[in-house]
């Protein structure tokens, strides 16, 4: 071979060598583009003349660079705002032929377990304490199965990765379902055990005994049998953690904030303008855990006018506080009063009756000039299914003085007719009682709202379950994420159902990512728990981040007024 003009047997081995591999270099370019590409880029920073000339280098080749692939996941233990066990997801991805930690996300927890004990796909059955072992078990998914599946994946795919997620969580179901049934055929048959006779009331004996014995007709009825509580797999928290973390991931890379990335993911293109969801605030917490012997409204929430910004309604909520803190101390018998703060972020004041807490509103809003049923609405969360006493069959409403599911209807008849401010009830029976669903819906249904949780399992994962009895009269649902619901299960529910996108009890810590889920997905309204804890402000600051960025960027509907979902009259409350 001949070798710049001279023969091969004048030049020594290693100068062969060499040239060989000049023109190995040479072809590999070329193939590559690379000489054609830094000709045009020479030239364009020629003519652009930049100040960073290795930085517009380093943009310029960056655009050529390999998409980003997911390298590994990491799960990993951490605590929630309540101190309990939680876990956050790590993307990895390899980004420019290097590895780096692409986000982390944390969802709600919801840990009502099947069972004390887990088997992971190996085969390995590991029992420990209800808490830990789902958080043990999302862990071990998640750095083992999970990240092995999603290795090489690129994660703005995340229609690609939920299904991933969805379908490897719909086999460890079946596969824990095939254990329990194996374990149901090897327990020996139980002898069955007759049932108690029912107990009669025994007759009324005087004229006012046998009035109460009639008004005791209706309430004596046998109730609903409660229906299986829906189960949930040790782990499961897993699935949605690792959906948003990706999400967040994708987010990253594409260089969008979250809420723009989720609104394309839904929309398939980013819409020219959007709307932030009015926020529902709660106020006031009297559920079973709070003072007093009230159990039933668990939240009261403030529902504000629509289209105000959100630091104005955060002042108005703040000033509307201390106003309610001043009437229950100067009421106070005995002097100033130590209000604690619930879970909720909301005040946990004791009341004896449901009136009182909705009058105390009412009074600090007159005191503030502000007006209910114009300027604001109420919405009660009343968790009634969280209410019944099995042993009498009736709700825990008032201690020490039980309701019916009727004299429930009644009750919350009662409050739409005096306070017209109430425009939404959440969960006002348990699901089981449709009877009382239905006369409900008839007696407040034309001006007052019923609302439903939404079953944490969302429909789609090709998992075979009884479907939820149907409730006639409610208007949407409250959708949490929680446990194996992904993003793509929220942008499914959200484009299908009226939903309000909310939080929970266990809320992670400097998680922000639920406000730009609302925006991305465009629903009307967002539960984002009152202003008393560090991890709900959270949440409120990222509105307002958000609120402030759509502004600047001139693509805020402000103009945006209630919907249907919990005004029935939209044109009498906009």
């Amino acid at each position: 071979m001949p070798y710049n003009g001279y023969s091969s047997s004048r030049v020594s081995k290693e100068e062969l060598e060499f040239y060989d591999l000049k023109n190995k270099a040479a072809e590999f370019y070329r193939t590559n583009g690379v000489p054609q590409k830094i000709e045009c880029v020479l030239n364009e920073m020629f003519y652009d003349k930049p100040d960073d000339i290795y930085g517009y280098l380093a943009n310029y080749f960056t655009k050529l660079s390999a998409q980003a692939a997911i390298s590994k996941l990491s799960g990993k233990e951490i605590y929630d705002a309540r101190g309990q066990l939680a876990i956050q997801a790590e993307v990895f991805c390899i980004l420019k032929m290097e590895e780096k930690r692409t986000s982390s996300a944390t969802i709600s927890s919801d840990c009502k377990i099947l069972d004390e004990s887990f088997q992971d796909p190996s085969g390995e059955v590991i029992k420990i304490s209800k808490r830990t072992e789902s958080v043990t078990a999302a862990i071990h998914w998640i750095n083992k199965p999970l990240s092995a599946m999603l290795t090489g994946f690129n994660p703005c795919n995340q229609t690609g990765v939920d299904k991933i997620l969805s379908d490897f969580f719909v086999a460890r179901y079946l596969e824990d379902q095939d254990i329990r049934k194996q374990e149901k055929e090897k327990e020996p048959p139980k002898e069955p055990t007759p049932e108690p006779p029912t107990s009669q009331p025994a007759p009324a004996k005087d004229k006012k005994g046998e009035d109460k014995g009639k008004k005791g007709n209706s309430t004596d009825k046998a109730i609903p049998p409660e229906e299986p509580p829906e189960p949930v797999l040790p782990g499961s928290m897993a699935i949605g953690t690792v959906s948003l973390a990706v999400a967040k991931a994708g987010a990253q890379l594409q260089g969008l904030p979250l809420y723009k990335y989720i609104a394309a993911l839904s929309s398939q293109e980013c819409p020219k303008e959007f709307h932030i969801p009015v926020p529902l605030v709660t106020l006031l917490c009297c559920g079973k855990l709070s003072p007093g012997k009230l159990n039933l409204l668990e939240e009261v929430i403030l529902i504000p006018k629509a289209g105000q910004k959100i630091k104005q309604i955060v002042r108005m909520v703040l000033e509307l506080q201390n106003e309610m803190r001043r009437i229950v101390n100067a009421t106070s018998k005995t002097g100033p009063v130590q209000i604690a703060v619930s879970d909720h972020g909301a005040f946990a004041v004791g009341f004896e009756r449901p009136e009182q807490p909705l009058d105390l509103i009412a009074e600090a809003c007159a005191d503030l000039g502000l007006t209910l049923g114009t300027e604001l609405h109420l919405a009660v969360n009343c968790a009634a299914h969280e209410l019944m006493d099995y042993s009498k069959g009736k709700y825990d409403v008032i201690h020490g003085t039980p309701k019916s599911p009727d004299e429930l209807v009644d009750m919350y008849e009662a409050l739409s007719s005096k306070y017209p401010a109430l425009v939404a009830l959440i969960d006002p029976l348990r699901k089981e009682d449709v009877e009382q669903w239905e006369r409900l819906s008839s007696v407040i249904g034309a001006s007052c709202s019923l609302l439903s949780t939404a079953p944490s399992k969302p429909p789609g994962h090709g998992v075979q379950r009884d479907s939820p009895t149907p409730r006639r009269g409610v208007k949407g649902y409250l959708v949490q994420q929680t446990n194996e619901m992904t993003v793509s299960d929220l942008t499914r529910i959200a484009s299908e159902r009226q939903v309000i996108l909310g939080s929970t009890c266990g809320e992670p810590c400097n998680e922000d990512s639920l406000s730009d889920l609302a925006v991305g997905l465009r629903v009307p309204y967002v539960r984002l728990g009152g202003l008393g804890r560090s991890e709900r402000l959270t949440k409120y600051n990222r509105l307002i981040s958000i609120e402030e960025e759509l502004t600047q960027q001139g693509i805020l509907d402000s103009e945006r007024q209630h919907t249907s979902l919990l005004f029935v009259k939209t044109s009498e409350s906009t």
